[in-house]
């Protein structure tokens, strides 16, 4: 009776689970230069992925924290369409003291009104008088909508109730009006002109968070606009809110504002922070995701690549390791193994260097870094997956050679 073939690698003995650990571990170590390069992939493949979704986490938050301090806090009430007296569609108006009902609302920490007004052709002069005509549009505030808008100065000061309550002529400039009107300091008491009408500008606006037109604008006290140029009502009432409440105060802003018909005003809150938060994420993290896993099909497509050309190199070994008994699968967990260590080195390099490029790019940028510390730990065994599933292939291709053909061909 025949007796069945030994598998035997090791003084006569099986080759376990540990030999072929450490064979495979002196087969990657044994060509260092090529173990950097197959490992290079991997690393920019799991690097990028770490990276990408660390800093897309990162710039989630930015943009979440932006939105809190800002959007999250404005709200604005706007007259609604109505039925006019012959049928046809007619807007509502807002009462002129809409800030100041609004204000009675726990919750809101500043609003004001704002229109566009109508000067009649008038052309808008700087002094002396005489200069050049410029078109520069005109607009009318109540003296909270600069605080409601997030307003900063270059250079004066906004006109306050008083000014408005006694309809003073002063103005304020928007920072290109300014310029158009040759006026960039308030400190002698700059004069406009509109038409024949005197205005003192008593401040230069800087910038603002919303409404970026009264950039572009003379804006008058909103009492001034109603006497001098017969403003009927108000276009839009402002309102900035405490953090957290822009949604209960967008609910009974139209209630505060006019109780007897508050459905015929439009009212515009923002969601939820949290709600916001959730789908900046999610949107960020999906396109990162698709750009890390990219990377890591690149990273494995070069360990397959590799990981075939060494099977090619070392037929001959792999001939004398079957004709000294070696099995099939033996050669093939051989392969596996060194490309599953290749792919785990690279994915331990990898994401060490994505952790340290997301913390490099936050400290540079003034960010709070925010990184999942799962993926920075999950990432090495990624790596090691990919190199499994890379080295698939060229394993079968290893375990395919026949040790006499082997022989013959070294």
């Amino acid at each position: 009776m025949r007796r069945p073939r030994q598998r035997l690698t090791r003084g006569g003995r099986r080759m376990t689970l540990r030999d072929l650990l450490g064979e495979s571990l002196a087969g990657v170590a044994a060509r260092p230069s090529r173990l950097a390069l197959t490992t290079l992939g991997t690393v920019l493949g799991i690097a990028a992925l770490v990276a990408t979704i660390g800093l897309g986490q990162t710039a989630a938050g930015q943009i979440s924290d932006r939105f809190d301090a800002v959007a999250a806090t404005r709200v604005t009430v706007e007259p609604g369409e109505t039925d006019g007296p012959d049928g046809e569609v007619a807007l509502t108006q807002l009462p002129w003291d809409a800030p100041e009902r609004m204000k009675r609302l726990t919750g809101v920490a500043s609003a004001g009104i704002f229109a566009t007004v109508d000067v009649g052709g008038d052309p808008v002069r700087g002094v002396p008088y005489g200069t050049q005509e410029q078109t520069v549009p005109v607009a009318a505030a109540s003296a909270g909508l600069f605080e409601a808008l997030g307003a900063d100065l270059a250079g004066g000061r906004f006109f306050d109730e008083g000014h408005d309550e006694r309809g003073d002529a002063v103005v304020v400039l928007g920072r290109y009006a300014a310029d158009r009107l040759g006026i960039n300091r308030v400190d002698s008491q700059p004069s406009i002109f509109i038409g024949d009408r005197a205005f003192t500008v008593i401040g230069i606006l800087d910038a603002v968070d919303y409404r970026s037109e009264l950039q572009d604008s003379v804006i008058m006290p909103m009492t001034t606009a109603r006497e001098l140029y017969g403003l009927e009502a108000p276009e839009v009432l402002e309102v900035r809110t405490d953090l957290g409440a822009a949604q209960l105060i967008g609910r009974q802003a139209p209630i505060a504002v006019d109780p007897n018909n508050p459905d015929l005003l439009d009212v515009s809150a923002p969601p939820a922070p949290g709600s916001l938060r959730d789908n900046v994420s999610a949107d960020v993290n999906g396109l990162f995701l698709a750009l890390g896993g990219l990377a890591l099909l690149v990273g494995g497509l070069g360990i397959a690549n590799v990981t075939l050309l060494s099977v090619l190199e070392r037929v001959s070994e792999i001939g004398l390791r079957r004709a000294v008994g070696a099995g099939r699968s033996h050669v093939a967990g051989q392969f596996l193994i060194e490309s599953g260590i290749v792919g785990f080195l690279g994915g331990l390099i990898g994401s060490t260097v994505g952790v340290l490029a997301t913390v490099g790019v936050s400290v540079v940028r003034d960010w709070t870094p925010l990184l999942d510390t799962r993926l920075a730990l999950v990432a090495p065994l990624l790596g090691g997956l990919i190199g499994l599933v890379a080295g698939a292939y060229p394993a079968w291709r290893a375990s395919a050679v026949e040790p006499i053909t082997a022989l013959r061909s070294g």
